[in-house]
């Protein structure tokens, strides 16, 4: 018996040097420049650009196979974000995508909500919790505004509202290094 467990932890010790060395020596970097533009983009995993989500988008308008204003959420400031990066011209967004709402968040009518999970299903984020035949909610914090569980559910009991702004969300324009800096009189 004791053998057999030590040929087995034998085993799992070689196996796991073997995968720490292989993750080391074939790592794939990524792109710079995509990973950039991806932190430029809302993360709203909508696919209203036509691509599967943010990462794909970004990828592509890297690879210049999309433009930058393909993203309705993102809007405007967006879109003038992605020009800077890039070092081109801003362009209104393209129309055919969709139309900048701002920031909105799924609510979910608990009365109306008959426990489908259609919407839980379609939600990229799993934003929404709930289980089977019982009433369904939205965590407003990892909503991402989608839209994407509105078309799924049977009885229209989710409504998208704009995300209340209050002190909890506001940020100080100044960065903390500045901050810190100043507070210690340099």
């Amino acid at each position: 018996m004791f053998t057999a467990m030590l040929a087995i932890g034998i085993l799992a010790a070689l196996f796991g040097l073997l995968l720490g060395y292989a993750s080391v020596r074939f790592k794939v970097e990524s792109d710079p420049i995509v990973n950039q533009i991806d932190s430029l983009l809302p993360q709203t995993q909508c696919g209203q650009c036509t691509y599967a989500g943010c990462r794909p988008y970004a990828e592509a308008i890297a690879a210049g196979e999309a433009d930058i204003n393909q993203c309705p959420p993102g809007g405007e400031a967006t879109i003038h974000a992605l020009a800077e990066l890039l070092g081109v011209d801003p362009k209104p967004l393209n129309e055919e995508h969709g139309e900048h709402k701002g920031k909105r968040v799924a609510v979910i009518d608990e009365q109306t909500c008959i426990g489908c999970t259609l919407c839980i299903q379609a939600c990229p984020v799993d934003a929404i919790l709930g289980a089977a035949k019982q009433m369904h909610t939205v965590i407003e914090s990892e909503c991402t505004g989608c839209e994407l569980c509105l078309p799924p559910c049977p009885v229209d009991c989710i409504t998208m509202v704009p995300v209340k702004e209050d002190i909890r969300h506001w940020k100080w324009p100044c960065p903390d290094n500045a901050h810190n800096a100043a507070a210690a009189g340099t």
